[in-house]
């Protein structure tokens, strides 16, 4: 069969058929997603300067179908613009869909109850790690408070225990920085921070949006590392965690990634194993990506 695609065609190969033209699952043990959406669409609405003018409708998704496994890393790649940040919030339930359906272990999130479910086994890492922490809350604070939420029938001391164990875990001494201020820590520290915040409570999703943006070439590196080693450890102590990774950095993709889904203008166009979509794409813009990526 060709590799050769349309600029925005699905990527013909790895399984696809008239009935999956994604390839959705093909590579795939049989085990159900944690996570899918199927034929999701996002339009966002501006509303017009103009008094009796009509909104400015803009489509971010166009029916996408995507699902992520319990114990899988799945990367999200595309231009900046591409409706990837709008597809992984659209899946952790941050912002709704305008149509198509998310379900979180077989459920549909349209269920506040499902929903709450969702958010509170889910972490996440922002792009800018640094804004997402109170400048008032010692580092300690912040990371308690997912535990403080969730487990309001533990006792100070074991929340604090549990918040040294994971602050030691992503490489930082509590003693040294556990009641200093964010503003007190470097970039790389203050991701670490981050980092150990969205596992605190060992949740069943994370997402990590643009996880390395902020930190320079040699913190990356560690933060690789242990990104991958927190991954390790949840699946080894058999509490599978589903990773999902937006980012324009092919090497992060490569070194943490088993699946990569490729976005493009709010569609869909390519979905496969991290190593084939690298060494063999099928679309004519993921390969355009990679060799932007190689210059």
């Amino acid at each position: 069969m060709s590799n050769e695609s349309s600029e925005t065609g699905i990527e013909a190969s790895e399984g696809l058929s008239p009935e999956n033209p994604a390839g959705v699952g093909a590579h795939l043990p049989d085990v159900k997603p944690v996570l899918d959406v199927e034929a999701v669409s996002k339009v966002f609405r501006k509303r017009s300067p103009k008094l009796f003018g009509r909104a400015e409708a803009t489509e971010a998704l166009h029916e996408v179908t995507a699902s992520v496994k319990p114990d899988e890393t799945v990367a999200v790649i595309g231009d900046s613009g591409s409706g990837k940040t709008t597809l992984t919030r659209i899946m952790l339930g941050l912002i709704p869909p305008s149509s198509g359906v998310v379900r979180f272990r077989g459920r549909s999130i349209a269920s506040a109850e499902v929903r709450k479910e969702l958010r509170a086994v889910s972490g996440v890492i922002f792009q800018n790690p640094a804004s997402s922490f109170d400048p008032r809350w010692t580092i300690e604070r912040s990371i308690a408070e997912p535990l403080m939420l969730q487990h309001r029938d533990w006792e100070a001391d074991h929340i604090h225990e549990v918040v040294w164990r994971r602050l030691e875990a992503v490489g930082l001494d509590p003693s040294a920085y556990a009641h200093r201020l964010p503003v007190d820590l470097s970039g790389g520290q203050i991701q670490r921070a981050a980092f150990a915040r969205a596992v605190v409570n060992r949740p069943a999703v994370l997402l990590a949006d643009e996880p390395m943006s902020a930190i320079d070439m040699p913190t990356r590196l560690t933060v690789l590392e242990m990104l991958k080693t927190l991954h390790a450890d949840a699946n080894a102590a058999q509490h599978q965690m589903a990773t999902i990774i937006v980012s324009h950095d092919l090497g992060v993709v490569q070194h943490l990634a088993d699946r990569v889904l490729v976005v493009h203008e709010g569609r869909l166009v390519e979905e496969g194993t991290t190593t084939r979509i690298l060494s063999s794409p099928g679309c004519a813009y993921t390969r355009r990506l990679i060799e932007a990526a190689s210059l």
